[in-house]
C-alpha cells in the first residue's frame, strides 16, 4: 500500500482555543509512538489562531485506521468534539 499523507484543518470556537490547543498537543508525542507514523506535525494559524493544522504521513492506511482507534485519539475526540466550529481531513497520496 502506497504512503498516505493526512492534512486535518481543525478551527476551535473562539472560545476553545487554549483548551482545544492543549488536547491537539497532548496528541503529539503518543501518535509519534505510533506503529507506521512517519510524521505528525502541529501547526497554529499565525494570523487566526483559532486555526489548527496537522500535516501526518502514515506508512499505509492500515496505520492510519489504527491510529483513529487508539486510546489517545479517542480521548482527544470526546474532549473536543464541542470545542471546534469545523473540521476538514484531506487523505492524500502523493502522485509525483
Amino acid at each position: 500500500m502506497p504512503i498516505v499523507t493526512v492534512v486535518a484543518k481543525l478551527i476551535a470556537n473562539r472560545d476553545s482555543v487554549e483548551a482545544v490547543k492543549s488536547e491537539l498537543i497532548k496528541m503529539i508525542e503518543p501518535t509519534r509512538q505510533e506503529d507506521g507514523c512517519i510524521a505528525y506535525r502541529l501547526h497554529q494559524d499565525n494570523d487566526d489562531p483559532s486555526v489548527f493544522v496537522f500535516y501526518e504521513t502514515w506508512q499505509d492506511h492500515t496505520c492510519l485506521v489504527q491510529h483513529t482507534q487508539s486510546r489517545h485519539y479517542q480521548a482527544y475526540v470526546a474532549v473536543v468534539g464541542n470545542l471546534m466550529s469545523d473540521k476538514t481531513v484531506h487523505k492524500m497520496t502523493e502522485i509525483v
